[in-house]
């Protein structure tokens, strides 16, 4: 969210720096859905003054991920079931047509290099039982994925959802099966990609969203989570 600051250059950064802080502990759950503070509290935690956190808080807000409310600092919003098999068909038709405009391009393997990276790093994390590097190398594929089909305003869209999804899947993830099925679906998208089928690297990438939100969805109704 772009806003105008009207602080010196040292005071912008500060907001920066409180923003970037705040914005990383909402999204890997160190301030779990629901979490309060004060302005003060968060200030003190960040050993800052209460300014930059306050202009940190507006742009977190805007992105919908927390409440400031007057008086009593702020609060980090759930993502409710409904929220997420939402955001994950979005994310499935938009990632589904950058896999085709990429496909139809037939890159070769040194374009492609980066999604085969991405996808043996995961492999490798599930061999060490790492599931954070795991989660860190999938996410790497979906967005070189998305950068590389090449159209700026796609990308923005989904990126535009990105940080709800992130924060569901880091609080699902010790609580989904094994994740070896991504690794064989990252490997056959490539494959598309590779031969320049453009609709079946749709296809594959929109059956692998569906599956990944019905596996998050299942998790909301076996634990009675309403919301996270």
């Amino acid at each position: 969210m772009n806003r105008t600051h009207k602080a010196s250059p040292d005071g912008a950064s500060m907001v920066d720096a409180a923003y970037q802080n705040m914005r990383r502990r909402i999204l890997d759950n160190v301030w779990a859905p629901g979490f309060q503070a004060l302005e003060g509290e968060i200030a003190l935690q960040l050993g800052m003054s209460r300014t930059p956190v306050r202009e940190a808080l507006i742009r977190l807000a805007n992105e919908s991920l927390v409440e400031v409310i007057p008086r009593r600092g702020m609060r980090v919003l759930p993502v409710s079931a409904t929220d997420m098999k939402e955001i994950y068909e979005i994310l499935g038709a938009l990632e589904s047509a950058a896999a085709e405009m990429l496909a139809a391009r037939k890159p070769d393997d040194a374009e492609l290099q980066p999604l085969v990276a991405a996808t043996r790093a995961m492999e490798l994390a599930l061999e060490h039982d790492d599931l954070d590097a795991w989660a860190k190398a999938d996410e790497s594929f979906h967005e070189q994925l998305v950068n590389m089909a090449g159209n700026r305003m796609l990308a923005e869209a989904v990126f535009s959802y990105w940080d709800r999804a992130h924060r569901a899947r880091m609080f699902t993830l010790r609580l989904r099966p094994k994740p070896v099925t991504s690794t064989k679906e990252h490997m056959a998208l490539v494959d598309r990609l590779r031969e320049g089928d453009a609709a079946g690297a749709a296809n594959v990438n929109r059956e692998h969203r569906q599956r990944a939100n019905r596996e998050l969805l299942a998790i909301f109704e076996r634990f009675r989570l309403q919301q996270m």
